[in-house]
């Protein structure tokens, strides 16, 4: 009883270190004396074994281990004399039955269990604040922050472009964007038409593909790629739908795969991706989606001054502050007016907070071209055809190349931090030139909100219960005349595993489930690109508020992969 007592005392602990900010993401890693107290409570006992001594508390469930009643398990192992006898089948049976009477209660260690920050900055690779004197930063979906009414919009826009000027059928104009349909990471099959979720290595996952509007089964994945596996070579013919834009151009493309597959007219799905895509740039480039914004930016956009709190702090600090977008200059300083006026002294600009100003970019072939810089003339809204040798903080510069621009600046690769929403035309490229990166992802507070909450670590943790059962009884020899009894509960675990994971995947999204995990628990391939391309993580640039200039980020020494997700071990439930 003590020990089960310190324990909940310590996980208190934990929780109040996370409501101070700690600088260090919160690792889940307990001592081995923990993870004793946790499981004599539960009436688990731990084994003295190497593999326990290494493994956390928070690690998926591991068949492998001790019980009262039963003789030791290593490493998938089993050494017990009776594993193969009749009776093992009506044992994991019995076990099966009373984890169901158990599942109807949350057990009281699961309440215990500390929560992620989700404003907290997640780590991939070491990062100390103090080595930083440069941070530079995207502008849409990264110091902008717009409101859900963006997305409807740029489908509108769209949607009406597709009719009108690329004469799509008139009937395209009655559809609607559904925002409970996409998620952010998702792939285009250009040849079939498919929209796919596919995990860190490169599977499609079961319930994440859909032509159209319509889930494919299985066995209809396998009869269209042969496997679940798409692999990296093949996944290059794939469209990546990685920024927040992507919601709007993955939910139009699904619209009109489905529209034509029920009106049966003959359609290649390359031509509609590229017709979609086209749309959609099109309402950028010709200013239709930057105008309307403009002309009412309370529907569109949201005021933030602890964003300003954090550019100013940075400047306070000595650090150089520079702005380098995709969008045209007007278009900035409009949102940028409205989004900070309140915030800053009469008189003052919200460009006094950088020292340079950088519009119309082009990324992500700013990173390897070597076009020009080229200096505005905001009055005149024309450019200068002198060349630029300095980028002067009074300024506005358009175009240029990041050779020109660390040529200029003379600021060099590890001091340079950059914040941006796109993995890849906002980070790769700064990540290869040597650049510090830091992924906005406005989506993360959300989820992490979502596994947060009680319902879905209940139903991860029964997840774990019956994948531990399922390993138990596919390691069981059974005799012919068992045979049905394992078919029947063979079926029963597994319909049990799909409920849970459908379960988990609806509290986040119906279609596609999570933005960072797919339903088996694994993370997506969203996932490995912000661990490929993204130093460190979060929802919002002013979530470095938290956290002093000179604090040192690492990441949890015992996480492998993303950070911010917890394992909720399926063992909670025994002597509940």
């Amino acid at each position: 009883m003590y020990e089960a007592v310190f324990l909940a005392l310590h996980f208190r602990q934990l929780r109040a270190d996370d409501k101070n900010k700690s600088v260090l993401p919160l690792s889940f890693s307990l001592s081995f004396a923990l993870m004793a107290a946790l499981r004599r409570s539960l009436g688990v006992f731990l084994p003295a074994s190497k593999h326990f001594l290494n493994s956390s508390l928070l690690a998926n469930a591991n068949p492998c281990h001790l019980t009262p009643a039963r003789g030791f398990k290593l490493d998938g192992c089993n050494f017990d004399a009776d594993s193969s006898s009749p009776d093992e089948i009506t044992k994991i049976r019995n076990e099966f039955e009373e984890a169901k009477k158990n599942f109807l209660n949350i057990p009281a260690a699961l309440k215990e269990m500390p929560t992620m920050n989700p404003e907290g900055i997640y780590v991939n690779k070491n990062l100390k604040l103090d080595d930083l004197h440069v941070y530079g930063f995207d502008y849409d979906y990264t110091l902008s922050h717009y409101s859900e009414h963006l997305q409807v919009l740029i489908y509108y826009l769209a949607k009406k472009h597709l009719v009108h000027e690329l004469k799509y059928p008139d009937s395209c104009l009655q559809f609607e964007y559904d925002s409970k349909f996409p998620v952010r990471g998702l792939y285009y099959d250009r040849q079939k038409g498919c929209l796919l979720k596919l995990d860190f290595f490169g599977s499609i996952e079961t319930d994440g593909c859909f032509h159209g509007r319509r889930k494919l089964t299985l066995d209809e994945i396998k009869e269209l790629y042969g496997t679940r596996h798409i692999g990296r070579n093949h996944q290059r013919g794939l469209v990546a739908l990685m920024d927040f834009f992507c919601f709007s151009e993955a939910c139009l493309i699904a619209d009109i795969i489905q529209h034509f597959t029920d009106a049966k007219l003959d359609f290649d799905a390359s031509y509609v991706y590229e017709d979609v895509n086209h749309a959609i740039q099109h309402v950028h480039r010709s200013g239709l989606v930057h105008r309307q914004i403009l002309a009412e930016p309370h529907k569109f956009l949201v005021k933030n001054e602890r964003v300003v709190q954090f550019l100013q702090m940075l400047k306070e600090k000595g650090k150089k502050l520079f702005l380098l977008t995709n969008s045209p200059f007007y278009f900035v300083d409009g949102g940028m007016h409205y989004m900070l006026e309140d915030y800053i002294g009469n008189g003052s600009s919200w460009r006094e907070l950088f020292d340079v100003v950088i519009a119309q970019a082009n990324k992500p072939t700013f990173y390897n071209s070597e076009y020009p810089f080229r200096c505005y003339d905001i009055e005149k809204d024309t450019l200068a055809f002198t060349p630029v040798d300095k980028l002067l903080p009074n300024e506005v510069y358009y175009h240029g190349s990041l050779k020109s621009f660390l040529q200029i600046t003379k600021w060099k690769g590890p001091e340079v931090i950059y914040f941006g929403d796109h993995l890849f035309s906002d980070l790769r490229g700064p990540a290869k030139a040597g650049w510090r990166t830091a992924a906005i992802i406005h989506e993360l507070e959300d989820e992490i909100k979502i596994q947060n909450s009680e319902s879905y670590r209940f139903q991860q943790a029964k997840l774990h219960i019956i994948l531990e059962l399922l390993g138990k009884i596919h390691a069981t020899v059974v005799s012919t005349e068992k045979g049905q009894i394992y078919k029947s509960l063979l079926n029963e675990l597994n319909l049990e595993r799909q409920k849970c994971r459908a379960a988990m995947r609806d509290l986040f999204n119906s279609s596609f489930g999570a933005t960072f995990l797919t339903d088996t628990g694994k993370e997506s391939s969203f996932a490995y690109h912000i661990h490929q391309h993204a130093d460190v993580y979060t929802s919002k640039p002013e979530n470095f508020l938290a956290y002093p200039p000179e604090s040192w980020l690492h990441p949890p020494y015992d996480v492998k992969i993303m950070p911010h997700h917890v394992k909720v071990p399926g063992r909670l439930f025994k002597g509940s």
